[in-house]
């Protein structure tokens, strides 16, 4: 995965880079039980290819369901993998599920 791709070991961690962040922020929420690991691999990838193409325009951050489970309650995940794109910190949009890079980015297309 990309150095871009900020991956926060807990809430408060996670809450610093969204303070931080002067550009929406695609929040990829991820999971270690086993239904969740391989989709959660696939979908590093993608992401990581996200944070290099949105350069400037977006912060991505990768979060642990398990480490960051103050994060998991307020935007309402309930599985894994799952994205929320926000803005100010406000949820402007959702996802649930392995994505292609091309569905990725119609889903930050048309909410950036």
């Amino acid at each position: 995965m990309t150095k871009r791709v900020h991956r926060p070991r807990e809430d408060a961690e996670f809450n610093f880079i969204l303070g931080m962040s002067g550009v929406p922020v695609l929040a990829y929420f991820t999971g270690t039980w086993p239904k969740a690991i391989e989709p959660c691999r696939v979908m590093d990838l993608v992401v990581g290819g996200i944070a290099d193409d949105y350069t400037g325009r977006l912060t991505v951050v990768r979060a642990d369901i398990t480490r960051c489970p103050a994060a998991t309650e307020r935007y309402g995940i309930t599985g894994a993998p799952s994205y929320v794109l926000l803005k100010e910190g406000e949820a402007v949009a959702h996802g649930t599920g392995p994505m292609t890079i091309a569905e990725v980015r119609e889903f930050l297309d048309g909410h950036l």
